[in-house]
């Protein structure tokens, strides 16, 4: 009997759920529903409707269930660091609020005056964004937030969403280790900073990692879908880390770029690089499949250009690669990670201004702006990389790009050109096949990552650049790293 995964894929703009089969020829999916995830902003804060991704997912259940698919079971991966508060009787006490919401801003330092932020780094490992759950939550004390404080639990996102489907609360490494809480040499939460915060592990549910079972469908959700008593899987709930898993190489010499809203740098390791480089350099060390440890940067990514096109009526991505293609090279860099695109009311004025600013020629065409965008992306990739072949372990011989930003060939021909190694492009649906893949191993019917990878190398069709034009990038990076450091 062929066996069928049901996976739930929820990014920071769009969720999905999709089927999933192993065969003989390799793996096949389906979408099963696609749906907005859309911000909501009221009363001066940013949150997720948690309760409409819930009944997205059992949209997405009662349609399997119609169709008279079995499903073996059921995983649920989602971006990091944003969580629930749950009161002492099982309910949320308020929507999640999220990660861009403005309420972190300078959080990080006000957390520093009570701990040494190298201290903290030398316990986790993880990079310093103002979003990160650790400074979430010490800005929700410090502002005496009423549903922090009424708290008997804190459930990430996935977990959230799991314990909706079960009544099972746990607590993912994979999503815990964005967290900022998690100690990356015992993979468990770190006591002392969980002490400065007023919480213990007991304000957790129980910790796992991807392939544990959390539990199984309850009564009320079996009723609503009319499926069984499904087991519903931990995957690694944070969908980096189930990206990465999916990530088709065929030796363990490859850095991988997870390209979607962000873009994500990085090698797999099989323990924590913490040193004063990895600190100084801002890279973080995020849980993984397997025992290992995601080595990565977060680099802004196609987040530049969403918020563009939205300004422009949604223009089809083959018209803006086209224009893009016909302007002037070079013309304006900017370093996608400053500030002042973090969330800007109008993205194409704040591309204007750092041009402005740092005595460049101002982007004014669509095709300027989108050129800006997509060379200024393939410098920083490969300053990231330059970085990363200093602190990896073991060499970097090719890029693998993955997740939505692979099927971007003009970017993808760049970044080749740019960073000077191969660079294979796919499976643009690697965070989902990742997760498909840990349910697998689950049930058997997988027998080790390193298995699976090769059977999607075979399986999936897989683009490769190649890099030319090499002295052009080379004298346009030198320019980059001169605009983006005097700004």
């Amino acid at each position: 009997m062929k066996q069928c995964f049901f996976a739930v894929d929820l990014g920071a703009t769009s969720g999905r759920t999709i089927l999933g089969t192993f065969t003989p020829e390799g793996l096949e999916m389906e979408d099963v529903n696609r749906f907005p995830n859309h911000l909501i902003e009221t009363g001066g804060h940013f949150y997720w409707d948690i309760y409409e991704l819930y009944r997205h997912i059992i949209e997405g259940l009662k349609i399997v269930a119609q169709k008279n698919v079995e499903i073996t079971s059921i995983g649920i991966d989602t971006w990091g660091v944003d969580f629930v508060c749950v009161g002492k009787d099982g309910g949320f006490l308020r929507q999640p609020y999220s990660y861009r919401d403005p309420h972190t801003a300078g959080a990080p330092e006000a957390f520093f005056k009570k701990v040494a932020r190298k201290q903290v780094y030398e316990w986790t490992g993880i990079q310093v964004m103002n979003f990160n759950s650790l400074f979430q939550l010490d800005t929700l004390r410090r502002n005496n937030d009423s549903a922090l404080a009424a708290a008997d639990k804190l459930l990430f996102i996935p977990d959230a969403l799991s314990y909706m489907l079960t009544g099972e609360m746990v607590t993912e490494y994979t999503i815990a280790s964005t967290a900022q809480l998690v100690n990356a040499n015992t993979r468990k939460p770190e006591d002392a900073l969980l002490r400065e915060l007023g919480l213990t592990e007991n304000n957790f549910g129980r910790f796992v990692y991807p392939g544990e079972k959390i539990g199984t469908l309850t009564k009320e959700v079996q009723r609503m879908t009319g499926l069984g008593d499904i087991p519903v899987i931990a995957v690694a709930g944070h969908d980096t880390a189930s990206a990465v898993a999916s990530v088709p190489a065929m030796n363990p010499d490859f850095a991988y770029l997870s390209s979607g809203t962000w873009s994500l740098m990085g090698v797999e390791t099989k323990g924590p690089v913490i040193t004063e480089e990895t600190e100084s350099l801002n890279f973080t060390n995020e849980g993984g499949v397997d025992g290992t440890i995601r080595l990565l940067k977060n680099i802004c990514g196609m987040w530049l250009l969403e918020r563009c096109r939205a300004a422009w009526g949604q223009t089809s991505y083959p018209e803006l690669i086209a224009e893009a293609n016909a302007s002037e090279p070079f013309r304006s860099l900017i370093n996608p990670d400053d500030v002042l695109f973090a969330n800007p009311a109008d993205m194409e004025q704040a591309i204007q201004t750092y041009c402005s600013d740092s005595h460049q020629p101002v982007p004014h065409t669509r095709g300027q702006i989108v050129r800006c965008i997509f060379e200024s992306l393939a410098l920083r990739y490969r300053q990231v990389l330059d970085n990363l072949r200093t602190l990896s372990p073991h060499p970097i011989e090719t890029l693998h790009v993955i997740g939505g930003g692979s099927r971007n060939e003009l970017l993808n021909r760049w970044t080749a050109n740019a960073v000077g190694i191969p660079v294979v492009a796919g499976p643009s649906e690697a965070t989902a096949i990742g997760n498909i893949m840990i349910q697998a191993l689950a049930a058997g019917t997988a027998k080790d990552i390193a298995s699976m990878r090769q059977l999607i190398n075979r399986s999936i069709s897989l683009e490769t650049f190649y890099p030319e034009d090499t002295d052009v990038w080379d004298a346009a990076y030198l320019h980059f790293k001169q605009v983006t450091m005097n700004h």
